[in-house]
């Protein structure tokens, strides 16, 4: 069977963290760059605290980087005593440091003043920055915290919390400027959602395959041996004759799927068989966590 590659002894913990703390770093930094190279300038207020200080420095010419300040850090300070320290200096680290590079990067000349492109590309931007932050076991506070305080106040789901919030803000953006404004700020919401995605779990998408054979030995073998790939036997039962059937369930590379299609083919062409997209798997023959 396929054995993990295994590099080195697990990090130590004093590097691990370091780790983190690079990743909160790095990613506060590429939100915030992507926040005055595509949003700001465009005015895209999609959603968040980025997307508030965007409204008021086009209503009020309030700098960004102090509405960011003015609202993250009693949102921080809300969070601890409502929900607890669990937050803890990674988050306060995002929270603070996030307006700092905005701050600093406040004049750095706008990449586009096309906003589908900007909400398009700060979208990207911003979802890279909060992946890698998530990454780092940390966020960059903000309406995040609003919303876990709602809920557990309110007993609606974090995830209404959060689109009540963001839909807010989006629909003030659709009142401030105008309708196309808040469209574009839905586009760059939608992008950043899937970025975070990518940069969580990756490209590397697997397939799980569940087989339903009446000859289940020959395809547990063919798959153990010539795609050298585990599998797992579990049993089942028939609908409609109520009879013990016996599935076979397995995870392959994108790469290996089509040569596992061929497989179950060529032994039994009656096989039942279902594939499902994976999309992260953890374990021997696939990455570790």
């Amino acid at each position: 069977m396929k054995q993990a590659k295994r590099i080195g002894q697990p990090l130590h913990p004093a590097v691990a963290m370091i780790g983190e703390y690079v990743y909160i770093l790095i990613g506060s930094a590429i939100v915030a760059i992507a926040f005055n190279l595509f949003l700001l300038p465009n005015r895209v207020a999609s959603g968040g605290v980025s997307g508030i200080s965007t409204i008021l420095h086009a209503t009020f010419g309030w700098q960004p980087a102090y509405v960011q300040w003015a609202f993250n850090i009693p949102l921080f300070i809300a969070g601890i005593v409502f929900l607890g320290r669990q937050f803890g200096v990674k988050t306060l680290v995002g929270t603070v440091f996030l307006p700092f590079v905005v701050y600093l990067t406040k004049d750095v000349e706008p990449a586009t003043h096309d906003p589908l492109l900007g909400s398009l590309f700060g979208g990207i931007g911003v979802g890279v920055g909060l992946g890698l932050v998530f990454r780092g076991k940390a966020s960059t506070g903000g309406t995040d915290l609003a919303a876990q305080i709602i809920h557990k106040f309110t007993g609606l789901s974090l995830g209404t919390c959060v689109i009540l919030i963001d839909g807010l803000i989006v629909l003030t953006a659709a009142i401030v400027f105008d309708i196309e404004r808040a469209l574009y700020a839905m586009i760059g919401l939608f992008v950043t959602s899937k970025t975070i995605d990518i940069v969580q779990i990756g490209f590397g998408y697997s397939k799980m395959a569940m087989i339903i054979t009446n000859k289940e030995e020959e395809v547990r073998a063919a798959i153990l041996h010539k795609i050298n790939r585990g599998v797992t036997k579990m049993s089942g039962y028939g609908g409609y004759t109520e009879h013990e059937r016996p599935i076979l369930m397995c995870v392959v590379e994108q790469t290996e799927f089509t040569k596992l299609k061929q497989l179950v083919k060529a032994i039994d062409p009656s096989a039942f068989v279902v594939i499902m997209d994976a999309t992260e798997v953890l374990g021997e023959g696939f990455k570790r966590a």
